[in-house]
């Protein structure tokens, strides 16, 4: 008797193929969601500090962070506040110390979650777990006066103005960062309030530098979604 060869039918090929796709559409779905979890995430946090800055102003007259540790501790009634400013009306690039405070004080008057102890007083204190919020992707982000803006005119440089505004943090995978741009700005990294902080260190900034690849160039002012970098750096300029 000649012997059955064994194996699949095209029937049972077409399930296990469908299957397959199946499973390959869930997890890009599910990858999808996550980015998008983490774009809100990061847009939310944004918008959130933005408003907790202008209420203090609005509520205390004064600037978190310049602020004196005295006036702030009377101001919302916690002795123990010991961080503060010199009360010149900024949070001075370069000035580690007033950079930490300013999230001592915005989480002491209950305009943000958090607790923090500041006393920065160098770019490595702050990134100590206890001083600076993290982005979703553990990234330090610091609010302040900065240089450290990118134009259509090229990297920040010694001599560019500095600007009030609030780094969002390195570790940003490119596609990320240029959703949250489309979410929030102009989908344009050196153009509109979302810049990228550019390649090197001008003032302060306690965290790593983006990398070139994050954008295409200045002339097309686009980010480099082929390049897929992974440590992008952005600042929303207030």
């Amino acid at each position: 008797m000649p012997r059955r060869q064994h194996g699949f039918t095209l029937v049972e090929i077409a399930i296990v193929l469908v299957v397959v796709g199946l499973l390959l559409g869930g997890i890009l779905k599910g990858q999808d969601l996550v980015n998008g979890a983490r774009v809100r995430n990061l847009a939310d946090m944004n918008a959130g500090v933005q408003a907790a800055y202008y209420g203090f102003v609005d509520r205390y007259r004064q600037v978190p962070g310049d602020m004196t540790a005295a006036a702030v501790a009377s101001a919302v009634g916690d002795a123990s506040i010991t961080v503060g400013g010199d009360a010149n009306g900024s949070i001075d690039p370069a000035d580690w110390e007033e950079a930490s405070a300013a999230w001592v004080h915005l989480t002491r008057a209950g305009l943000l979650q958090g607790s923090y102890d500041g006393g920065a007083t160098s770019a490595t204190r702050y990134r100590a777990a206890t001083v600076a919020p993290q982005n979703a992707f553990n990234g330090y982000m610091l609010l302040g006066r900065t240089r450290d803006y990118s134009t259509t005119a090229g990297a920040p440089t010694a001599t560019r103005a500095p600007r009030l505004g609030l780094v969002l943090g390195d570790n940003i995978p490119v596609d990320i960062a240029r959703e949250l741009d489309l979410k929030i700005d102009d989908q344009r990294p050196l153009t509109g309030a979302l810049r990228f902080t550019g390649t090197t260190t001008v003032s302060h900034r306690g965290v790593s530098e983006a990398t070139t690849t994050c954008m295409t160039s200045a002339t097309t002012n686009e980010y480099d979604i082929a390049g897929d970098a992974q440590q992008c750096n952005l600042v929303y300029l207030y």
